[in-house]
């Protein structure tokens, strides 16, 4: 038999080397192998291939399933975003930067279903006092959870063996668990794979569902094998910064729900409290008469969402101007930015420019576009947006206003919220039919060319140069 070799494995992307080197050739970063011992395999050969397997049964598409009872928490912006709740069997690994709420959020939820079900709160991290104390702030020290803290993975898979009725169990977290078998450390490829299998297989052999908790790296991505995204049903991504009250809860994968789906919480001294009309909040602060705002009707899955875009233009000291976006893509500003220049004739290569999200909210559908252009030429002209206008569409290379999804949604919440007029891309007859028509209460103002939503503050910026010169001459001619 040969001798197993040890061999260096990526601790980024998992992928193994043969010897150490300082850079992953599968990934491309620089020192981030490490050593470890070989998974042990299955003996390979005839004897092990002959009738190993058993045949399998194919069925047809059609049948009695019926859709799998949700496990609720009760926080309804969870399992929001979840689909309905927790699915029995199903694994969701929920990331996040540290000190975001993700342990907090989980307690929450756990207490809440240990209300009728058995839940289960395993902590690796934490010791038991530490987490009753944080139960004790969150008003949930009278809870039937069942806690515990371990890092072993025997000892945690022999505990989940023996529980028959266990609806919910939540692991804090993932990184923190090691299996003997192994002589690699905890957090690191092998372990996290091995470790994640293990729990995913008690998972489904019991019917409980798992929550996993990953550690998230510097780049914002969750630590660890990208195998273990597609190990399990649904990721969640814990979004917001610990200076801002606001916490955002971003489903990008669900097998049993709508990816990009969003929950919006407000942290407060008892803990993560729901948000339901995050429009609301998002313009609680809003301004109406300061150049460089504008509202957006955004859609975040299948809510929709109104957020302030905000701009700032300032004079460039010298040298390159400088582009600082918070909330929104940085490439997708420049080439606006570039538009705007091309084909609408506005000089800003010379002005540095700020752009920011307001409410710690990001924006990464395309439909922005418009309402971002709105606020930069509301700050280079100095001349306010109207107060009670939503914008929302995408602009292509050419100047021209793209029509977007959902375009009915957007402006029910725009009138939900008492805005009174809407720019949005021209629509345009399909199959001989115009679109469904806005709300009575909203005036459309539909463009076709970014060129049209220039003309406005174009206009009225000069008439305001005119008027100064007038008054600059009013002396001389007296």
């Amino acid at each position: 038999m040969a001798k197993d070799r040890t061999r260096f494995v990526c601790q980024a992307c998992g992928a193994p080397h043969p010897r150490w080197q300082g850079r992953c050739d599968a990934c491309g970063e620089w020192n981030t192998l490490a050593e470890e011992a070989p998974e042990s395999r299955p003996p390979a050969g005839p004897a092990a291939r002959a009738g190993a397997g058993r045949r399998l049964e194919f069925v047809g598409l059609k049948g009695r399933s019926a859709p799998p009872a949700r496990i609720a928490t009760g926080l309804a912006e969870l399992d929001r975003v979840l689909g309905g709740g927790f699915v029995p069997g199903s694994v969701v690994l929920v990331g996040g930067d540290p000190g975001i709420g993700k342990s907090t959020i989980l307690l929450q939820a756990a207490a809440r279903v240990a209300a009728g079900r058995r839940a289960l709160y395993v902590s690796g991290e934490e010791a038991v006092e530490q987490v009753r104390l944080r139960a004790l702030r969150l008003g949930l020290a009278d809870s039937l959870l069942g806690l515990a803290c371990a890092t072993a993975l025997r000892d945690i898979a022999a505990s989940l063996d023996q529980e028959r009725d266990a609806a919910l169990v939540v692991m804090d977290s993932i990184q923190t668990v090691w299996l003997d078998s192994l002589d690699s450390a905890p957090g690191t490829v092998s372990q996290v794979r091995a470790c994640a299998a293990e729990l995913i297989r008690l998972a489904k052999a019991r019917g409980f569902a798992l929550v996993l908790v990953g550690h998230v790296t510097k780049e914002g991505t969750l630590a660890g094998p990208r195998v273990l995204e597609h190990m399990v049903d649904a990721t969640l991504y814990f979004e917001g910064d610990r200076g801002h009250q606001f916490r955002i809860l971003r489903a990008v994968k669900n097998r049993f729900g709508a990816t990009d789906e969003i929950g919006v919480f407000e942290m407060t001294e008892r803990g993560l409290v729901e948000v339901p009309n995050p429009s609301a909040l998002f313009l609680a602060e809003r301004r109406g008469n300061v150049s460089g705002s504008a509202v957006f009707a955004g859609l975040e899955g299948t809510r929709p969402v109104l957020v302030e875009v905000q701009a700032l233009l300032s004079p460039s000291a010298g040298g390159a101007p400088r582009r600082s976006v918070v909330g929104w893509d940085s490439g997708r500003l420049a080439m606006l930015l570039a538009v705007l220049e091309a084909r609408c004739g506005l000089s800003l290569s010379q002005n540095d420019v700020y752009l920011n999200i307001a409410g710690g909210l990001r924006i990464a559908e395309p439909a922005a576009d418009l309402a971002v252009a709105a606020a930069l030429v509301s700050a280079a002209t100095d001349r306010p947006t109207d107060p009670g206008m939503v914008y929302f569409g995408e602009v292509g290379l050419s100047g021209e206003v793209r029509q977007v999804a959902q375009a009915e949604a957007r402006l029910r919440e725009a009138q939900k919220l008492g805005f009174s007029a809407a720019t949005l891309p021209r629509r345009l007859a399909r199959g001989g039919r115009m679109p469904p028509a806005a709300p009575d209460a909203l005036r459309l103002i539909e463009i076709g060319h970014i060129a049209d939503l220039v003309a406005p503050f174009a206009a009225a910026a000069q008439r305001r140069r005119s008027a100064r010169e007038r008054d600059a001459a009013a002396p001389a001619r007296a």
